[in-house]
């Protein structure tokens, strides 16, 4: 499973997590993502979803269950996640979530941490808190270090946006721990789709 979670693209982590919710047609999917907003956090166009749903299939991740067609329209296949699939979302999203090195992986495992246990989706980023917290005492370690040599300043811009930049991400993954443990923010069971996306998904059918 562990090569398998290595070749996965975020792009795919997203069709596969989308099959969770049902079996589905490319068409539908990338109806579904830009309704949502996911084309925010990768590239959604036809070339690359059919392309990311051939190679999810050749992986064994995803599996054809049938090709429908409607009026005029062009045959539709339509697609449905295997074991295997909704293994490696979960694997995915597990390996990710607590990595402060991939920021834009850490951006899709943020919008799918919803496939794993609430308590568990917690921890991982109890972890990655841990992990910036240290990252964020580096860079002001060495910021400090390096006014102490008298460094020109126009040197370490950069380093003083990724300090700013940590610093904030920490405040807001504490605004969202705490937020996380209150018994009223709505999780609810990671198989289940939530009534609003089942309204979507049936208004991508149209």
């Amino acid at each position: 499973m562990r090569d398998v979670v290595d070749r996965l693209t975020p792009l795919g982590v997203m069709v596969l997590a989308l099959l969770r919710e049902g079996d589905m047609h490319p068409y539908e999917m990338i109806r579904l993502m830009r309704m949502r907003h996911h084309d925010r956090l990768v590239s959604v166009t036809h070339g690359s979803v059919y392309h990311t749903v051939a190679r999810l299939e050749r992986l064994g991740l995803l599996a054809e269950v049938g090709i429908d067609r409607e009026g005029r329209r062009p045959e539709r296949t339509t697609y449905a996640l295997t074991d295997a699939g909704s293994e490696a979302v979960v694997e995915w999203v597990r390996r990710e979530l607590p990595r402060v090195d991939r920021p834009e992986e850490f951006r899709v495992a943020l919008s799918e941490a919803h496939n794993l246990e609430r308590d568990e989706a917690v921890a991982l980023l109890r972890a990655r808190r841990d992990a910036l917290a240290a990252s964020h005492r580096d860079l002001a370690a060495g910021l400090g270090h390096a006014r102490t040599k008298s460094v020109p300043e126009q040197y370490l811009l950069e380093a003083e946006r990724g300090a700013a930049m940590t610093a904030a991400e920490l405040a807001w993954l504490d605004d969202a721990l705490e937020r996380l443990d209150r018994p009223d923010f709505d999780w609810g069971a990671p198989d289940v789709p939530s009534e609003r996306y089942l309204h979507q998904r049936e208004a991508a059918r149209r």
